[in-house]
C-alpha cells in the first residue's frame, strides 16, 4: 500500500494525469486525423477481485510481486473492445491505438491515469506519464488472481518444458489460431488471443501493442458523478501520430 506522504502528493498532483486526449473519440468516431477507425470485440475480461493490472504477459506478468492499480473495477465480466486503426493505401498494417473495458454504460467526462502508488511523482509534468513497459509486443488487462494462475501455468508449464519458450512453443500456435479464425485486423501470425488459463473460468485478452515495445498510459474512465466506469490502455495518441505537423502547414 502507498503511504500516507505518497497519497498526499498524489492529491495534489492528480490532475495533471489526465489524459491530454479524449478517450472516448476512440471508440465514438469513424476517423481520426484521417485515420479510418473501427472498434473490435475479442472478447470476455474477467476481473473476480476487481485488482487490475495492465501488463506485458510475457515479460513482466509472471511475477506475483508485481502491484495492482490503486483503483479497484468493479468486479465482474466485460467485453474488451480496440480501437482499431484500419490498414491504409500507403501499406501500413491495422495498428491497435486502444483498448477498453466498459464497466457501465455512463460515459466518462474525464480519464485520469492509474497508478500503483509505487510511482515518483515528485515534480511530475503535465505532458508526462509513468505507464507501462512492453518488451514482447504485447499487452493484457488482467485481474490479480487472474495472473495468479497465468504465474501457475506459467511455473508448471516450465517444470514440464525446460528450455522451451513460453511464446515459441506455446502461443505462437494460439495466436496462429486466432489469425486463421478471425483474420481482419490481424496480421499473418496473429495479434491478439482471448486466453483462458487451463482448469479455469478465466478470460485473459492478450494482444499486439499499438507501435511494438515502449511505455504506454492506462487511464481509470470517471463519470460526471465520480465513479469509474472505464479503464482505456492507449497506445496511440492518433491525432500527434498521425496528425498534420502545424509548422509543415505554415
Amino acid at each position: 500500500m502507498p503511504t500516507k506522504e505518497w497519497l498526499a502528493r498524489y492529491e495534489a498532483v492528480k490532475e495533471k494525469t489526465l489524459s491530454p486526449v479524449d478517450l472516448n473519440e476512440y471508440f465514438e468516431k469513424e476517423e481520426i486525423a484521417g485515420k479510418s477507425l473501427a472498434v473490435m470485440d475479442i472478447g470476455s475480461c474477467t476481473l473476480p477481485t476487481g485488482r487490475v493490472l495492465v501488463r506485458d504477459p510475457l515479460v513482466f506478468l509472471p511475477d506475483r510481486q508485481e502491484p495492482p492499480y490503486l483503483v479497484t473495477a468493479p468486479a465482474g465480466t466485460y467485453r474488451t473492445e480496440v480501437c482499431v486503426i484500419r490498414p491504409d493505401e500507403g501499406g501500413d498494417c491495422a495498428r491497435y491505438a486502444a483498448v477498453r473495458l466498459r464497466f457501465t454504460e455512463a460515459r466518462p467526462v474525464k480519464f485520469y491515469e492509474a497508478l500503483t502508488g509505487t510511482e515518483n511523482i515528485e515534480g511530475l509534468k503535465e505532458d508526462e506519464y509513468f505507464g507501462f513497459n512492453v518488451d514482447a509486443g504485447l499487452g493484457c488487462i488482467c485481474d490479480e488472481a487472474v495472473r495468479d494462475a497465468f504465474c501457475d501455468f506459467c511455473e508448471a508449464w516450465g517444470e514440464e518444458t525446460k528450455d522451451h519458450n513460453l511464446y515459441n512453443h506455446y502461443f505462437q500456435a494460439l495466436f496462429e489460431e486466432s489469425y486463421a479464425a478471425r483474420p481482419e485486423y490481424q496480421r499473418e501470425g496473429g495479434d491478439w488471443i482471448n486466453w483462458q488459463p487451463p482448469g479455469t473460468e478465466y478470460h485473459l485478452p492478450i494482444f499486439a501493442s499499438g507501435f511494438g515495445d515502449g511505455t504506454y498510459p492506462v487511464y481509470w474512465g470517471v463519470d460526471k458523478n465520480g465513479n469509474v466506469c472505464q479503464l482505456v490502455v492507449q497506445f496511440i495518441d492518433i491525432s500527434l501520430a498521425y496528425g498534420e505537423d502545424e509548422d509543415e502547414e505554415e
